[in-house]
């Protein structure tokens, strides 16, 4: 059966967006084989300003490299769940992060509240890796990419001497999604 998953980041510079976006598109084409692209598209500046990333995941060829037709959006902020809440599909996730995105538009999708940014801080100590932890929840609600392709990929690209924390922030993730899907089960 094919398949065709597009998920779009969004937040502000600065959130790592740009990097998970890449890891799970690297982890996806090199370490499990799967079609991948991966855009980014940024504001005015760098760090405060609007960012996205936006990886689209197929068994069969991509046509285009833009999301538009969303299975997952990420908002780490209100104006990023504002601005792209309608581009998500009928059936699709929405995951906010719960302190940033606190009146959440009601659609035709699945919402998950995670209070990411606020568990790097207390958990891990370092609210910049955020992003990995958003990346767990990412990769186990899409379930398309292997949890282990997307280790790899991150012990890749991080940098060097932030490999642990970024794996127990991927883990993190992890174990919220396998929490979120029983809850939204039950």
């Amino acid at each position: 059966m094919s398949f065709h998953y597009e998920i779009r980041l969004s937040g502000e510079g600065g959130q790592g967006l740009v990097l998970a976006g890449k890891i799970l598109a690297e982890a996806a084409a090199i370490y499990d084989g799967i079609n991948a692209t991966q855009s980014q598209s940024y504001g005015p500046e760098a760090r405060g300003g609007a960012s996205r990333s936006e990886v689209i995941l197929s068994d069969e060829d991509i046509d285009f490299p833009k999301a538009q037709n969303l299975d997952l959006l990420l908002a780490l902020t209100k104006e990023s769940c504002d601005k792209y809440v309608r581009d998500i599909k009928p059936g699709g996730l929405l995951l906010v992060d719960e302190d940033a995105v606190e009146n959440v538009p009601e659609g035709q999708f699945q919402i998950w509240r995670i209070p990411m940014i606020r568990l790097a801080r207390e958990k891990l100590g370092k609210p910049i890796v955020a992003n990995m932890i958003a990346l767990g929840v990412i990769t186990h609600a899409a379930g398309v990419v292997s949890e282990e392709a997307v280790r790899n990929a991150i012990l890749a690209r991080v940098p060097k001497g932030t490999e642990k924390i970024n794996i127990e922030a991927f883990d993190l993730g992890v174990s919220l999604a396998k929490e979120m899907a029983a809850r939204s089960k039950a």
